[in-house]
């Protein structure tokens, strides 16, 4: 049994037609801690990927925080709807996960996009769009496969489920998805302390292009009507 196969197995004993994307779900929660701590520590005290903190921000801005700005939230905002609507709508009643790794694909351009803006020294907020709208996207991909409690960004229900619910999978799922993000944004900000936004950013996407690679073949699978089960070979 492959690895992928042994954590969908683990945590997911009792069965989702999805579990075989948790490894890649797990790598995209990494991913959102990363994205997180480049967009707040590099760009300005805004987040691209926690949209719950980004809301808050904005108030705190309207309501003359000096050091945040209101229109970098709104714009943070703007982009990760955009990507997020963009990601829902496309090919609405195609398979979810046959589009997989064609939706993170399009997040690897964008996150190249924002580098490659860091890179030239633009203006902030030719980063920091970009990012948005791959996390939108991102986020509507994993809305669309429902997989339970990998979110990859919310986590403020994966805690609360993790306390009130009795132990059992879901509570397990539910503490690898808060350490992985934990871990992302700890890994962010080491790298983000050596080699600043642009080196957050090429991690990001060499991520990200890893997943695709990983995730084609059971796309690919899904597409011809024989992906296997969870927890089968």
């Amino acid at each position: 049994m492959s690895s992928g196969g042994r954590a969908a197995r683990w945590l997911f004993p009792e069965g989702h037609r999805y579990a075989r994307f948790v490894p890649l779900l797990l790598v995209l929660t990494f991913v959102s801690g990363l994205v997180d701590a480049a967009s707040f520590l590099g760009l300005g005290r805004v987040f691209v990927a926690n949209m719950t903190g980004n809301v808050v921000f904005l108030g705190f801005a309207l309501s003359g925080v000096a050091q945040l700005s209101a229109l970098a939230s709104a714009a943070a905002l703007a982009g990760f709807l955009a990507g997020a609507v963009a990601g829902g709508a496309w090919r609405r009643h195609s398979e979810p996960g046959a589009l997989f790794a064609v939706l993170i694909g399009l997040q690897s351009l964008l996150v190249a996009l924002a580098l490659g803006a860091q890179m030239a020294g633009w203006d902030r907020y030719a980063v920091l769009v970009p990012l948005a709208c791959g996390m939108g996207l991102q986020n509507a991909v994993v809305h669309r496969l429902g997989v339970p409690d990998l979110t990859t960004t919310v986590m403020t229900r994966t805690l609360t489920g993790f306390a009130v619910d009795r132990p059992g999978p879901a509570g397990a799922r539910r503490a690898v998805s808060v350490m992985v993000l934990a871990a992302g944004a700890l890994a962010g900000g080491l790298v983000h302390n050596q080699a600043g936004v642009e080196g957050v950013l090429g991690a990001v996407l060499v991520l990200l292009l890893s997943v695709v690679v990983a995730a084609r073949p059971w796309r690919d699978g899904l597409a011809e009507g024989r992906a296997p089960l969870p927890g089968r070979e």
